[in-house]
């Protein structure tokens, strides 16, 4: 089949099956699953797809789905994902579709993540016979806070059960683009993500005699003041690192100095080298003040994220890729990095590809905001370009 003919055939079959994918994508927000506990989810995702031709894989861990397709012809392999987990939130919405859990929702999008790739899944296994080379959709778990992608990279689920994947490719959704747009940039597109978690021991008191007691409130307060000097102290203006501190908690009455305190927050960075710069920092600052007020100081640290870094190559496919696909006015390039974290980064360490940002409107709540919803409107471009880059990248990797 002709190029022009395959993009018109794809084309049809979304429009065909688009009110499906939407229900599929309501389902999914009705009944959200937290990281690691997919379980339904995932077996939603395969009973969806076991009457297609895909190869479904037994899980590399408990609750991902892994499908590989195989084309008529011989060639490249290329690898979709999507993420499949939801957020710990109450829902604050009056969609008819609305979490049935409290304090379970899809406020990140990965529903709508989901539903496309299963779409696109559909549409490929419809073209089979124009495919060249195998095409891997991963409907991952755990990419909120557990950040199992860097399990499943290391569990082999790019290269066991089939071809190794020569591209991996990922969509998100984003509210601060146009309904339907693709955006991207070139070498880092989001930051290394850690977390902390500081523990100040004190000595307890009454409030009438603060002389009698080793006060971690005002411990920790020092400690949250001096982290803040970190970044701006520490690292060159020129690059790119955040220190916030987004939690303290101490005491439950006003007139009680309190035993503890417990102050945790997250880091960012887009370089490497910045981690021990910023670790660093925190260590010193945590030894010195504790000492200096004679009161116990224990971090805890953890990096789950990496930054996420794109191959320019692959950004330049997208590019064309949206404009063939989505429409000349759809594709936006990204100005500058975020600093959110994302463990698709795992897979671009390993295989050369690109994350993309999927816009679902300007005017919308953001992720991780409990009246947030994935715009339906989004999910025909998400497929198509899905599709489209599938068939781009088996192309110029074959030639």
């Amino acid at each position: 089949m002709k190029k022009t003919a395959l993009k018109q055939r794809a084309a049809a079959i979304i429009d065909h099956i688009l009110p499906e994918i939407t229900a599929l994508r309501h389902n999914l927000h009705q009944h959200p699953e937290l990281a690691g506990e997919e379980f339904a989810t995932a077996e939603l995702v395969r009973n969806t797809l076991k009457f297609t031709d895909i190869e479904l894989l037994p899980p590399f861990l408990e609750t991902d789905v892994v499908g590989i397709l195989h084309g008529a012809k011989s060639g490249s392999n290329v690898a979709l994902r999507a993420d499949m987990d939801a957020l710990p939130l109450n829902e604050l919405t009056n969609l008819p579709y609305k979490s049935v859990f409290d304090g379970k929702m899809h406020a990140c999008g990965h529903d709508g993540h989901t539903a496309i790739l299963v779409g696109t899944a559909i549409v490929l296994n419809e073209l089979r016979e124009s495919l060249s080379g195998t095409v891997r959709f991963i409907f991952q778990p755990g990419e909120e806070e557990l950040a199992l992608g860097k399990k499943l990279v290391e569990a082999g689920v790019l290269k066991t059960g089939g071809p190794e994947a020569d591209a991996v490719f990922a969509l998100h959704a984003f509210n601060q683009l146009p309904v339907g747009t693709i955006s991207s940039r070139p070498g880092p597109m989001m930051a290394a993500a850690g977390f902390f978690r500081i523990r100040v021991v004190g000595r307890g008191g009454h409030g009438a005699r603060p002389e009698s007691a080793i006060d971690p409130i005002l411990t920790g307060s020092k400690i949250v003041e001096a982290l803040q000097s970190i970044v701006a102290r520490n690292v060159s203006p020129q690059d790119a690192a955040v220190v916030s501190v987004c939690r303290f908690e101490a005491g439950k009455n006003a007139n009680v100095i309190p035993e503890e305190a417990l102050i945790e927050g997250t880091i960012r960075f887009l370089k490497p080298e910045t981690e021990k710069i910023l670790l660093d920092a925190m260590q010193r600052i945590v030894k010195g003040i504790g000492t200096a007020m004679n009161a116990k100081c224990e971090l805890d640290y953890r990096m789950p994220y990496i930054p996420t870094i794109n191959h320019a190559d692959f950004v330049e496919m997208a590019r064309c890729v949206t404009h063939e696909y989505c429409g000349n006015d759809k594709w936006i390039e990204t100005p500058v990095p975020s600093m959110g974290g994302e463990d698709f980064s795992f897979y671009l360490r390993e295989y050369p590809g690109v994350f993309c940002r999927l816009g679902i409107g300007e005017d919308v709540p953001g992720i991780h905001h409990p009246q947030f919803d994935f715009n339906d409107e989004a999910l025909r471009n998400g497929m198509l370009f899905f599709v489209g880059m599938t068939l781009a990248a088996q192309l110029k990797i074959k030639n």
